[in-house]
């Protein structure tokens, strides 16, 4: 057990996320908790009457010395980890779930973003992808499930970006939509298509959730 990794997120998450964002460096602060089985840090703002609005809780196990958010998978009614690899997924998910709870109207989803780390510091930059294909359904079933992908490039650096869009409908008729990106060089393509091509007799389909 290491609580090595959570320290030296701890210690730089909130100068880094003031630095990427200037409505959080207005706004948002965080308050770090190591007293529990998994230390964890909350991400808040502070209201009109001087009362603590969370928006974000990241978790760490110490054991597997790794840093998680918790969600609810609405296919598998279950509570589910998302686990976040490196620092710069870290402050893509409260950079996000900051904007959320803002109600923020500056387009902020309208943007394809990346971040980028030049001499040790982070920038936030806007994507400009060039799409070569229109979007496609990978798999769909009425009023329950969409997943869709879209292929593009990168004008800036040639990278070819994988785009998915995850679209769900509950029992309740909520919808939510999450969208994410996936770059990667030329070289690359060929690897990765024979990698899942080769594996996919050990894959589950979402047909064989949906219907346990």
């Amino acid at each position: 057990m290491s609580m090595e990794w959570f320290n030296r997120v701890a210690s730089e998450l909130q100068e880094q996320l003031e630095s990427i964002c200037e409505e959080y460096d207005k706004r948002g602060h965080m308050s770090i908790n190591q007293a529990s089985k998994h230390p964890r840090i909350e991400f808040f703002v502070e209201t009109d009457i001087d009362e603590r609005e969370y928006f974000f809780t990241l978790f760490f196990d110490p054991y597997n010395e790794e840093f998680y958010e918790e969600s609810f998978d609405t296919i598998l009614q279950q509570p589910t980890r998302i686990i976040l690899d490196d620092i710069m997924d870290i402050i893509e998910a409260v950079h996000e779930r900051f904007h959320e709870s803002m109600d923020d109207d500056d387009d902020y989803y309208d943007l394809e973003e990346e971040y980028e780390v030049l001499d040790g510091e982070i920038t936030l930059e806007e994507i400009d992808v060039e799409w070569e294909t229109p979007e496609v359904t990978a798999f769909y079933i009425e009023d329950k499930i969409e997943v869709t992908y879209q292929f593009g490039i990168d004008s800036a650096n040639g990278d070819g970006v994988l785009r998915r869009v995850n679209r769900i409908w509950t029992e309740d008729s909520e919808f939510f939509e999450d969208e994410s990106n996936f770059s990667f060089k030329k070289e690359e393509g060929s690897t990765i298509i024979a990698m899942i091509a080769s594996h996919l007799d050990k894959m589950v389909g979402y047909e064989e959730i949906i219907n346990e």
